[in-house]
């Protein structure tokens, strides 16, 4: 019986970064399942991708912010792929409306912080269990849990508050799951997206465009889902064994500060 490949799950896989990041760890031998909460399609275009690859891959439809379907995407990766080596905390939204801070709604930051930061936390809390018991039993070799951030964990942006917060809340989850996992060997990295061209984004490129232009990035171009994806699966395929809890960033040198 040939050796099953490694398995990672992809919140948010099916389309923009996270389809970056899903064509990439296939590309590096993994299989992979494809969480998505609103587009079934894109998903299973994903899927289709990731097949032509030579890879496998599964679609998942679930809420990261709800507990049950949390729950369920454990469950139907262990049940359809038979393991789990990487997570990937990819999935996350902005407000449904940029408001200015003194106007910001609570339901829309209970909305964002479910979803990019509730969520995620409990979910790796789940999948750090279920990776543990795989290693006390050797289904597993090794594991990792990547998490997928912005530049909006430290350039705040006053019309989206609630976003940066639950971004700059995954920078000090990744490093307190980065303590607490080490003594069973799970590495805990955060990657750090700048100006990403997605759907997303597309609303914003000609602001971005013109910025990019006038020496925002020393690296001039706009990122693309690729250029997280490669971060991402080097990581996952244990480019950096003796690092944890440290942040990646892919920003064009954003972050870099000049005189």
């Amino acid at each position: 019986m040939a050796e099953r490949k490694p398995v990672a799950l992809v919140t948010g896989g099916s389309r923009g970064i996270g389809r970056g990041i899903c064509l990439a760890l296939a590309s590096r031998g993994f299989n992979i399942l494809i969480n998505y909460n609103a587009n079934a399609d894109a998903a299973e275009q994903t899927k289709h991708m990731i097949l032509k690859l030579g890879g496998e891959a599964e679609t998942c439809h679930a809420d990261i912010a709800v507990s049950a379907h949390r729950e369920l995407m454990l469950d139907y990766c262990i049940e359809n792929l038979g393991r789990l080596d990487v997570l990937v905390n990819n999935a996350g939204i902005g407000p449904p409306q940029r408001a200015d801070l003194l106007d910001m709604a609570e339901d829309s930051y209970d909305l964002v912080m479910e979803t990019n930061l509730k969520g995620p936390f409990f979910l790796t809390q789940m999948a750090a269990r279920l990776m543990i018991g795989q290693l006390e039993n050797k289904i597993i070799e090794s594991a990792s849990i990547i998490n997928i951030s912005s530049i909006s964990a430290y350039t705040a942006s006053v019309n989206r508050g609630e976003y940066c917060m639950s971004k700059t809340g995954m920078t000090m989850m990744t490093a307190l799951f980065a303590i607490r996992l080490a003594e069973y060997g799970i590495n805990v990295y955060e990657v750090r997206p700048g100006i990403v061209r997605t759907d997303m984004t597309a609303g914003v490129q000609k602001k971005y465009d013109a910025l990019i232009k006038e020496g925002l990035l020393p690296i001039r171009r706009w990122g693309y889902p690729e250029d997280v994806g490669k971060a991402v699966a080097a990581l996952a395929a244990g480019a950096m064994p003796y690092s944890t809890g440290e942040v990646i960033n892919v920003d064009g040198g954003f972050h870099l500060r000049t005189l």
